[in-house]
């Protein structure tokens, strides 16, 4: 079984004289949830699109499920949820549903399957003009769950919802990818894309400026020191990890030092520090968030 879901070769768009999408390369593999992610206008939206067959790209290649996009190979395969879901006001949430399963080939228990996943269940008589914006957007990835495709392309799935519906929208992405389902998760929400997606690819005016795991674009974890003195903890820890490696952060009683050189050189930094009378008050381990990683790049790349 091939184990690329989604490729892209030099991915094109323009838009008379504006270049939305510049020669996009990325690769989305079985069984991963892959983060697109940009800021707005980037041309996250423009390269689903194209990757879902509703817009033709100006040039360059892409392959769906080993078939070009928008054809049946590769429509029969996905479901997607993008730039909101639009649906018939008068209808009931269910109903909406059996129009969309008809035409798939689905029967009313794919229907039901797909309502009880997104919890809404118990408001699927309900009509969808009722529904708060919340319950809209998840009828919209109910919709894309029709027929367990092999293939999810979500466009900013928790737009909408209150805390309890993102905890219980990304609980539901991790389990489809759990089941062996490929999703595709383009969202402005960093903290939520860190905590569920296996690699990422960073869009900024139209190119793709990363492609990477989650940790490989965060970086080597760096260690922060907090102990007193602070000069002579200062000097300790350039003699153990190199002058380059250190620097004194914060100010007054929030001082202490970041060591790049991370978790390998803790136990011998603690050692000398005690050895020299260092009162050592504090010893743990500091990331770079995804968001400080994400604006570090985007702010680059223009």
């Amino acid at each position: 079984m091939d184990e690329t879901v989604v490729t892209t070769d030099s991915l094109t768009k323009r838009f008379g004289d504006r270049l939305a999408v510049d020669s996009v390369s990325l690769t989305v593999r079985r069984g991963e949830v892959y983060g697109f992610l940009g800021p707005n206008g980037a041309g996250k939206t423009t390269t689903l699109r194209m990757l879902l067959g509703l817009v033709r790209p100006t040039s360059g290649r892409a392959r769906v499920l080993g078939a070009p996009p928008g054809t049946p190979a590769a429509v029969a395969g996905t479901g997607a949820l993008v730039e909101g879901p639009g649906f018939y006001p008068y209808l009931s949430g269910r109903d909406n549903l059996r129009v969309l399963a008809r035409y798939r080939g689905l029967d009313d228990r794919a229907v039901d399957a797909a309502l009880d996943r997104v919890d809404l269940a118990a408001r699927g008589r309900d009509r969808f003009r009722a529904y708060s914006l919340g319950m809209k957007q998840r009828l919209g990835v109910a919709a894309a769950l029709l027929g367990e495709p092999e293939l999810l392309v979500l466009d900013e799935p928790t737009n909408g919802l209150d805390p309890a519906g993102m905890a219980d929208m990304r609980a539901l992405v991790v389990d489809v990818a759990a089941g062996g389902q490929t999703v595709i998760l383009s969202s402005h929400l960093l903290a939520e894309v860190q905590e569920i997606c296996d690699r990422v690819g960073v869009v900024s005016d139209g190119r793709l400026v990363a492609e990477s795991t989650v940790a490989e674009l965060r970086g080597a974890t760096a260690v922060l020191v907090r102990a007193e003195p602070l000069d002579a903890a200062l000097a300790v820890a350039m003699r153990v990890a190199g002058d380059d490696a250190v620097a004194v952060v914060g100010e007054g009683h929030d001082s202490g030092l970041r060591l790049q050189a991370g978790a390998p050189v803790v136990p011998e930094l603690t050692r000398a520090l005690v050895a020299e009378d260092v009162d050592v008050l504090e010893i743990r381990p500091v990331e770079r968030s995804l968001e400080e990683v994400f604006f570090e790049m985007t702010e680059v790349a223009r």
